[in-house]
């Protein structure tokens, strides 16, 4: 039987350990100090001045040294020991410090001088399980544990660390298909189990204060990390674990996907009416029929169905003169019915059993074995059935049922049995193909559709979406908890299928309002069983003239959307934000997932209740503090004070107040236009959006049409942004210097308001040129407006500022008088 280790954090700080464990001795190690007692050793070491890592190894056992997710080298100087007769002091650059208590045991972690968390009993080896122990304070909420339905804060759960697809899941799920062993607090600081088995993370589900992580084996190894705010915590994690690649652009468009086109004729009527339809469109998505007629019995074949698909590259080619770039299936089992099973037999590339035959087992598709992709000679037979498709014309795979989705205990890889890789097997198939894409075609971005991976899996440029949602209102409620969640572990593509993908449900306006809230989700990607259309061309004329809007302006924001997927490159920050996030006086915003920042400048209020029909079509909106407005209208919005909400409608005021309890203490109301039109979206004053008119594919997108939007902030006396090109295809181009780069600065007085555009070129760009329009939203009417010295005229209209001026030097400055 296997050992069962579990990590416990406690309530106080103050608490001690094992009475029994006595300090022996410190003394330097190869990355910075290990502390010997009587039990075992614990290594400490550092990868910056903001994270520490522990590691317990008990005597008698040895400790796995490579970890799946830190691909950092620990700092050997970073730590600086001080020691007295009672306690060792260890303290980074930052002020993060390990304070070690001598007698009775105790390991506490600090920042700045104030306590972060601490081990209370410390490691523990009972009869069958090993523990350790933490402290958790009585007031903070924790987010983590992977995707999951709960509720933003996650306290009081115990929750398996399994990756397990939940086909139809609504509003409550515990296990799903992405699961990380992570826990972040609302505090401000992550502790990471840097361990890839199986177990458990117990949020608390005892009402103990105690934070539990269960494994039955491998490293006892966790990184505490903290930051100065939350862009700063997610910097540093990712500064470990690795950075999210830029996907192509073409991956912020428009994707035509359904479960699943039966036939080269079909798919080519569907890319075509999008065209007719001038429905905006950059990939289509093929499904299992791609390489076999029936869902059952095909999975392995790995090529095109002939009969169904008689000239795949023809069509492939065509759809690319189109602008719409093709993306195919996989699966990691092949059936014994598949065309590849002898072959996969005779290479020895599948998992085995304990005699070294290939494990064979049972599922929904057929018998089956699995591709060991652990195994150099199974990667490299994977790889290159994914490289003859790419000689196709296939610019997107999707790995799907990747959990895997059954994976016998009994199943052994030639790391180890099942359940000691089950969670990083993802990870490690996301690996596969983009390093394949490395050493093949290294100047391309891959596009990695997967939906189960691990901690540091960003870094291989994977696109997880949340699973097989129920097509529901409930089914849509948890979305957003869900992608806010993944990026606050690391993971900042996180999406949806748009429109849900589980039963027949036929919603128009569930439908519409899905793809509403898509447009500011990090892929746009409507999807779903076969028995309703998931595809706005086949919708009836009013819901597909609201979906054809909503894809317009998922396209109008791609330069906005593509700085965004620059941040996230650069420093880990996700597209989708919890508010408190970008500020942290939004208190409530921390056990809501009501509402959210998409990037810095968007507030985004998705509609997840049906309206259609309400006699009262209003949103109620809480927001931050400042300027704000109406995205839709361009309208200055106006906040309400707390005797004003008597005025909004009762059954809008009872749903707002339960499920915002503290509304009296929230920062600003505004009641928004709900109607079928739009969700609304709030931008904040003070923000620069780059925007660009509709296009049918980005392939035609051209940086020279883009209009920069400036929204006034009256009370503010400085504000920024960032508007990031290149040539959205070559990998690492920010990297090779490929790029430009436009700093955008407000600086304001009473009196004047300053912007300044000032570009930066990468030593390789070719296009040495910012060429844009500026649009400037402002309530407040200018005495007299200056480029670059010159006058300009104002124009009012409804009695609001509008001004729109072409930039074609090199560093603008306008120049606002009040």
């Amino acid at each position: 039987m296997k050992k069962l280790i579990l990590f416990l954090f406690v309530s106080s700080l103050g608490w001690g350990q094992n009475a029994t464990r006595q300090f022996d001795h410190v003394e330097k190690s190869v990355n910075g100090y290990q502390v010997s007692v009587s039990d075992g050793v614990y290594y400490f070491s550092a990868y910056s001045g903001k994270i520490v890592e522990t590691t317990f190894i008990p005597i008698g056992q040895k400790h796995p040294v490579n970890s799946h997710a830190v691909i950092a080298s620990p700092k050997t100087d970073e730590l600086v020991m001080n020691q007295s007769n009672a306690m060792i002091i260890l303290t980074t650059n930052e002020g993060l410090e390990v304070k070690i208590t001598k007698k009775p045991f105790q390991i506490s972690y600090w920042y700045q001088k104030k306590p972060v968390i601490s081990e209370n009993w410390g490691y523990e080896k009972a009869e069958e399980v090993e523990k350790i122990h933490f402290n958790l304070t009585q007031d903070e909420m924790l987010y983590g544990a992977g995707a999951r339905a709960l509720g933003m804060n996650r306290r009081g759960y115990r929750l398996q660390l399994y990756n397990r697809a939940h086909y139809g899941y609504e509003e409550h799920s515990e296990l799903m298909n992405y699961t990380m062993p992570m826990v972040v607090s609302n505090k401000c600081y992550a502790i990471h189990f840097d361990n890839a088995q199986i177990g458990y993370l117990d949020l608390d589900s005892k009402k103990n204060n105690m934070l539990t992580y269960e494994t039955i084996g491998g490293r006892k190894t966790y990184q505490v990390i903290v930051g100065s705010d939350w862009k700063d915590l997610l910097k540093e994690y990712t500064s470990i674990t690795g950075h999210q690649p830029m996907p192509p652009r073409w991956a912020f468009g428009n994707f035509a996907s359904r479960f699943g086109y039966h036939s080269e004729t079909e798919a080519r009527e569907v890319v075509n009416q999008f065209r007719k339809d001038s429905i905006p469109l950059d990939a289509i998505i093929f499904d299992l029929y791609w390489f076999g007629k029936e869902i059952q019995g095909t999975l392995g074949n790995l090529s095109f169905y002939t009969d169904s698909f008689p000239h795949p590259k023809e069509m492939i080619s065509d759809f690319k003169n189109q602008g719409v770039k093709t993306v195919l299936i996989t699966e990691p089992f092949i059936l014994t019915t598949s065309k590849k099973w002898q072959e996969a037999v005779d290479k020895k590339i599948l998992g085995t059993n304990e005699l070294g035959a290939p494990f064979t087992y049972d599922f929904y598709f057929g018998n089956t074995g699995l591709i060991d992709v652990f195994k150099p000679e199974a990667r490299t037979w994977f790889w290159d059935i994914y490289k003859d498709l790419h000689s196709y014309g296939a610019r997107g795979f999707w790995g799907d049922l990747g959990e895997p989705e059954v994976h016998p205990a009994k199943l052994k890889h030639v790391v180890g049995y099942a359940d000691e890789v089950h969670n990083i097997y993802g990870h490690e198939w996301a690996k596969l193909i983009y390093e394949g894409y490395q050493k093949d075609f290294p100047n391309e971005r891959p596009f990695i559709l997967m939906r189960s991976g691990s901690t540091g899996t960003q870094r291989f440029g994977i696109i997880p979406w949340s699973g097989d949602v129920n097509r529901t209102w409930g089914g849509l409620r948890p979305q957003m908890e869900i992608s806010m969640q993944m990026g606050l572990q690391g993971i900042g593509y996180m999406h949806s299928d748009l429109g849900g993908f589980a039963g027949a449900n036929d919603d128009p306006e569930l439908y519409v309002r899905w793809l509403q809230y898509g447009v500011f989700q990090p892929v746009f990607r409507p999807h779903g069983q076969q028995e309703v259309a998931s595809e706005a061309i086949f919708k009836d004329e009013k819901t597909r003239q609201l979906a054809k809007a909503a894809i317009e302006l998922r396209y109008q924001m791609l330069p906005y959307n593509y700085t965004l997927a620059f941040e996230n490159h650069l420093h880990g920050t996700p597209l989708m934000r919890p508010v408190f996030m970008e500020d942290k006086n939004a208190k409530w915003s921390e056990s809501s997932a009501d509402e959210y920042m998409w990037g810095s400048c968007f507030l985004v209020n998705p509609i997840t209740n049906k309206m259609e029909g309400s006699t009262h079509p209003i949103q109620v909106v809480q927001a931050p503090a400042g300027t704000w407005y109406d995205f839709m209208s361009g309208s200055m919005l106006n906040p309400l004070k707390r005797a004003e909400l008597t005025y909004v409608p009762d059954e809008k005021l009872k749903e707002f107040e339960k499920t915002n309890p503290s509304s009296s203490k929230i920062d600003q109301v505004f009641l928004v236009n709900g109607d079928l039109s739009s969700i609304p979206v709030l931008v904040k004053g003070g923000s620069f959006a780059p925007m660009s008119p509709t296009i049918q594919t980005t392939d035609n997108y051209t940086d020279t049409m883009v209009i920069v939007h400036y929204y006034d902030g009256p009370e503010l006396t400085e504000s920024q942004g960032i508007w990031y090109e290149d040539d959205g295809l070559t990998n690492e181009a920010y990297e090779k210097g490929m790029f430009k780069l436009l700093h955008m600065h407000m600086t304001q007085t009473v009196k004047k308001t300053n912007l300044l555009f000032t570009p930066e070129y990468g030593k390789a760009c070719s296009n040495h040129f910012f060429q844009y329009e500026v649009c400037i939203h402002s309530p407040r009417i200018p005495k007299q407006i200056k480029l670059n010295g010159r006058k300009l005229k104002v124009e009012v209209i409804n009695e609001k500022m509008y001004v729109r001026m072409r930039l074609n030097e090199d560093i603008q400055n306008i120049q606002l008088i009040w």
